[in-house]
């Protein structure tokens, strides 16, 4: 095909200019004769590759100085585990908001670790996640509450966070990371998979707040946070060429106008696919108006066979990867930074065809 549209909910599309980025200089990084997945991750070339990717996110996040920035491996799966192991050390008692499949996944790993007690603080599953939980219930003291800012499954997105009382938030941005603005004081940790927003799979940031570091008790090295962060994400051989694709995609949404030109432009596309939906006879968005995400927009006819022959006739156009989540089924367009206006527009040019042709059946 000459040209196809991403609509992929991770690995996810990346931006035009990056990837003819990369591969200008995939043979010979910074003139070095040396392709960047070749050098020492103990040299000048990579320390100082590293240094202006943890600098270009400190700037767009405008992330403190209290913060530290990690680049990690093992993916935000591995976190749900290690960050309660870390950080859950004084009141041993953490609080989950359970909005969909990925905050469960994260309060499930949580219960692996010996004599925490897990408490699931709010929960909006009686609602079939379509909708979030703005009001929580907190008794005593917690080491933090968990929240997922954005719902890839689900459809559902954290514009405003819910109050607290003072409690510390760890939260997971995996799939609305630098897409959506969000006060960096507002959170004690912050950690997002790269593969949906801002790279490739294979890295996960963490931005940690060093007080809590400081609190870490002693672990094995590579489950440790404050000795990543002793080392600077160099323990071991740190995910090179991830860190390098992470780096790209900072200048270019530095480019782009920041982090609140990405947003302007997300809510823009967005709205494009749901004004559509709901005009739509045919396909309907099940998530309530005031929580739906700007980044994964599922869909559904309500007929399944009519799904499947839906995303193979987008399929044959171009349009990929539209096949909703195995547990909820029907489409999905994820509409990441990368994505562009002209993908959405020939998305629904597409949908309204589509439904001209079968909304009768």
């Amino acid at each position: 095909m000459d040209k196809v549209y991403n609509f992929s909910a991770g690995p996810a599309t990346l931006p035009h200019e990056v990837v003819l980025k990369a591969q200008a200089e995939l043979l010979s990084f910074k003139d070095s004769g040396m392709s960047v997945m070749e050098i020492s991750h103990r040299s000048d070339l990579y320390t100082t590759m590293a240094s202006e990717a943890e600098q270009d996110l400190r700037d767009l996040m405008q992330i403190p100085d209290n913060y530290e920035v990690l680049f990690l491996q093992g993916g935000a799966t591995q976190l749900f585990y290690t960050l309660p192991l870390n950080f859950a050390n004084q009141a041993h008692r953490v609080g989950y908001i359970n909005t969909g499949h990925w905050s469960e996944r994260a309060e499930e790993e949580a219960r692996y670790v010996s004599g925490l007690a897990v408490e699931e603080v709010g929960s909006s599953a009686d609602q079939h996640f379509t909708e979030l939980v703005h009001h929580v219930t907190l008794n005593g003291d917690y080491d933090f509450i968990h929240l997922t800012t954005n719902n890839t499954i689900e459809g559902t997105m954290y514009r405003d966070l819910p109050e607290l009382n003072g409690e510390t938030l760890v939260a997971d941005l995996s799939s609305n990371f630098l897409g959506q603005e969000y006060n960096v004081n507002d959170f004690g940790i912050i950690y997002a998979g790269a593969q949906k927003n801002s790279g490739i799979a294979g890295l996960t940031v963490a931005i940690v707040r060093k007080d809590l570091l400081e609190q870490v008790p002693d672990l094995p090295a590579m489950l440790s946070f404050s000795k990543q962060a002793a080392k600077h994400s160099a323990l071991n051989t740190p995910p090179v060429f991830a860190i390098y694709m992470a780096g790209l995609v900072f200048k270019w949404i530095k480019e782009q106008g920041g982090v609140a030109a990405m947003q302007k432009r997300n809510e823009a596309k967005a709205q494009l696919l749901y004004e559509f939906l709901d005009s739509s006879n045919l396909f309907r968005n099940p998530v309530v108006s005031a929580d739906r995400s700007t980044m994964n927009i599922p869909f559904v006819t309500g007929d399944a066979d009519l799904d499947a022959l839906c995303v193979q006739e987008a399929t044959k156009q171009g349009l990929m990867s539209l096949k909703g989540h195995k547990s909820v089924g029907g489409l999905r367009a994820s509409l990441y930074n990368a994505m562009t206006i002209d993908g959405v527009q020939a998305l629904v040019k597409f949908l309204e065809e589509f439904e001209k042709e079968h909304g009768g059946k």
